[in-house]
């Protein structure tokens, strides 16, 4: 059974849906009202979690996932991306390499635009060459901003960016 709530961040309405295997998808709410559910322990550990990241005392997230299944590419992509500290960034160039998928950074871009769990699986953190480069996440029309305002809660944005 699935279990679903919203969580309002400091940079928008979150979504958090779960089932008994773990965190299924993460995002910002974007369209209607939500069926009520009651929340199962995944849904309830990640928004207990959700608020301690906010409040700037967890840098790592320990909930279990239940993702798709995901192509070997995409799932190396995110892999990778569980590798970047908390405080820290790295280029779409380096997630590429980290990844061992040979794709380009662009194609990178795309797999991470496509993250069901933001935050959890810290995509935020991957920024251009040339300064913060894309984001999928926050509200809409907001979305660099939100990247920039999550690293700064991080302590990783890049000096050139300040």
């Amino acid at each position: 059974m699935a279990s679903s709530a919203r969580y309002a961040s400091p940079v928008g309405e979150l979504e958090v849906r779960g089932g008994p295997a773990g965190l299924r998808e993460l995002g910002w709410r974007r369209s209607g009202p939500e069926a009520a559910s009651e929340l199962d322990g995944t849904v309830r550990l990640v928004l207990a979690q959700l608020a301690e990241y906010f409040a700037g005392q967890r840098q790592s997230f320990d909930v279990p996932l239940d993702l798709p299944r995901l192509a070997p590419a995409r799932r190396a992509v995110l892999e990778a991306l569980q590798t970047i500290p908390y405080g820290e960034t790295i280029t779409y160039g380096e997630l590429a390499a980290r990844s061992g998928t040979g794709l380009p950074a662009r194609a990178i871009g795309s797999i991470m635009g496509a993250n069901p769990v933001p935050l959890v699986i810290p995509c935020h953190r991957v920024v251009a060459g040339s300064g913060l480069g894309g984001y999928s996440g926050g509200e809409p029309g907001q979305e660099i901003a939100t990247k920039r305002w999550l690293l700064e809660l991080e302590g990783a944005l890049p000096p050139t960016l300040l």
